[in-house]
């Protein structure tokens, strides 16, 4: 696939999918926290920006090599490329929740991804906008409103039973 990313992009691109898959490669077999931190960390090195600046698309949802190869992405993004990856890392993906949230600090959709070591545990709060990993209860500028994956959707809030901020 690096001839074709290189081809379709640049070399720069080429070299994040190689480095991508060097990074996967050494978290293999890690505990999650450590693949958490691991591709979290990796992801959050890509630049910040809404699809308005990225495209003419309004509203584009990238796909993870979409993501990799245009090294610009909006919050979204982040969170579909660092499930994937933890999904081929083989982290429980029953313990992922895409999180879509209210942020003091952003004044337009947000979202991040959630780690639920157990269904009643508070989750781990993965964000493209703040590099470190922290629990819910220490990120009083998320507020919840829908938590999601492949099988679950939530809606969350202070007076839910599955809001995560309890």
């Amino acid at each position: 696939m690096l001839p074709a990313i290189e081809q379709k992009h640049d070399t720069f691109a080429k070299e994040r999918a190689f480095l991508l898959q060097e990074r996967l490669d050494m978290l293999r077999g890690k505990s999650d926290l450590q693949k958490l931190e691991g591709v979290n960390d990796f992801f959050n090195e890509i630049e910040y920006a809404s699809d308005i600046q990225i495209s003419s698309k309004g509203d584009y949802l990238a796909t993870p090599w979409e993501f990799l190869c245009n090294n610009l992405s909006d919050s979204e993004d982040y969170v579909m490329s660092k499930y994937f990856a933890l999904k081929y890392l083989k982290v429980d993906h029953k313990k992922l929740f895409f999180t879509y949230v209210r942020s003091t600090k952003f004044e337009e959709p947000h979202m991040v991804l959630t780690y639920f070591e157990t269904p009643r545990s508070e989750p781990l709060i993965l964000d493209n906008d703040n590099r470190k990993i922290f629990p819910a209860s220490k990120r009083d500028d998320l507020t919840p409103i829908y938590n999601f994956n492949g099988d679950t959707l939530y809606k969350v809030g202070k007076n839910s039973e599955n809001s995560y901020k309890k």
